[in-house]
């Protein structure tokens, strides 16, 4: 078929469609509501994907995250034994170990985590996180105002800090935070900055006494241990507990991924010998990422193909809108073949008219399917206060309307097979 033969089919199969408006708009429905349903359920799924993603990827692809664990043995005999001193985690001497037994790192971030009360300007649980400069260089966050910690503050041990926004808005919600002081476990420190965590990459509870819900306050690491040393007291009702923990976190960033691959193995097997009671637990982010897009694949695919039973719906309507079409277009079938057309021109003509039908109702289902994932999350989150992403990507928009296309072109394969089967004569003395 040539440019101008095709043109003229398209010309027919439109005037054609134009001569049963609501017919055809009723047709397309099934079309235009199963790609909605496509891109939209994509949308969901990757919307759901990208968040849990990027929650990994602010940890780091590159990093391997170590985290202080208390012992299961220890943490029983708090409820057996009145005083008890539990002396487990990640120690100082693990980091050289580490270092000098593990290949392809490029730095290393040590921290230390500690729940304690503010009690100046106003009293406030926080999490004080005792650490190096390195920290905003391996997992960036923005500054809201002033400046981070410096390698000066570190080797001076200097009494300054930093607060996270969200403490910094509750502790000064009327005045600038910066060189205000505030009190943490009966030393002042003076605030230089504030900074706005884009995600909560560590969770509280490795060795600070538990859960914070106020905000942190990241101090220099030597400052931390000159003044807060390495054990949490808690005491109640005539008894203590007594908690020595050197680093709650060590973060080792590797030059590439190969290099994180080989290392987990290597970090676990060099520092077995000196935790016994598995007292520490290795993340590896890169795994976590890539057991998420092996998830999300599988998971697009099943929500793809459960939208997908719309768009065969949708074809089932064009295949017997078209079957009761040629009945209706008999005699016109005949008079076309008396005249001289050939089979492959009549099925050139219906398929013509299902291609109109489903490029068209693909199109407006495109429109609806783009706009209706953030309706949808607009509405969540009017209805809820909850935020919920959603992410149209793409290939879901080409994917759905390349299915539509295809489903409409495949269910009018029959009908126009059909109608180029019909006898001329018998097509003539229809009707």
């Amino acid at each position: 078929m040539n440019y101008a033969s095709f043109i003229r089919g398209a010309r027919a199969g439109i005037k054609s469609l134009l001569l049963h408006k609501t017919r055809s708009l009723l047709t397309m429905l099934g079309i235009i509501f199963g790609v909605c349903s496509v891109i939209a359920m994509l949308a969901i799924g990757e919307g759901a994907s990208f968040e849990a993603q990027e929650r990994i990827r602010q940890k780091g692809a590159l990093n391997i995250i170590l985290r202080s664990k208390k012992p299961s043995g220890d943490a029983s005999a708090g409820g057996a034994q009145r005083s008890y001193i539990a002396d487990y985690g990640l120690k100082y001497a693990d980091m050289e170990r580490i270092r000098h037994s593990v290949p392809g790192i490029k730095r290393m971030l040590p921290q230390r985590l500690e729940a304690k009360r503010i009690r100046f300007p106003k009293h406030a649980e926080c999490e004080v996180v005792g650490t190096l400069p390195l920290y905003r260089e391996m997992i960036p966050n923005d500054m809201v105002a002033g400046r981070f910690l410096t390698d000066w503050d570190e080797r001076e041990q200097k009494n300054i800090c930093v607060l996270s926004e969200d403490l910094a808005r509750s502790l000064f919600s009327h005045e600038s935070p910066l060189e205000q002081e505030i009190r943490v476990a009966n030393r002042a420190f003076t605030v230089v900055g504030v900074i706005r965590e884009l995600s909560r990459v560590y969770q509280a509870g490795a060795g600070t006494g538990g859960p914070v819900s106020e905000g942190r306050v990241f101090v220099p690491l030597h400052t931390f241990r000159s003044h807060m040393g390495e054990q949490n007291i808690r005491r109640s009702a005539g008894s203590y507990q007594v908690e020595r923990v050197q680093l709650s976190f060590l973060t080792v960033e590797f030059n590439n991924e190969n290099d994180v691959a080989r290392a987990a193995p290597l970090i676990r097997h060099a520092l077995a010998d000196l935790h016994k009671k598995q007292d520490f637990v290795v993340e590896v982010p890169l795994d976590e990422l890539r057991a998420l897009e092996a998830t999300k694949r599988l998971f697009s695919f099943v929500l793809g193909s459960i939208a997908a039973i719309s768009l065969l719906v949708g074809g089932i309507g064009i295949m017997n809108i078209m079957l009761a079409t040629v009945t209706e277009r008999t005699r016109e079938i005949g008079v076309r073949r008396a005249l001289g057309a050939k089979k492959r021109q009549i099925i050139a003509q219906f398929l013509m008219e299902t291609g109109v039908l489903s490029v068209v109702g693909g199109l407006i289902g495109v429109v609806v399917g783009v706009f209706f994932p953030y309706l949808l999350s607009w509405g969540i989150h009017a209805m809820t206060g909850n935020e919920y992403r959603v992410v149209v990507t793409v290939w879901s928009v080409l994917m759905a309307l390349g299915i539509s296309v295809a489903t409409g072109i495949a269910f009018g394969v029959y009908p126009a097979r059909r109608a180029a089967e019909l006898d001329p004569i018998e097509a003539l003395r229809h009707g």
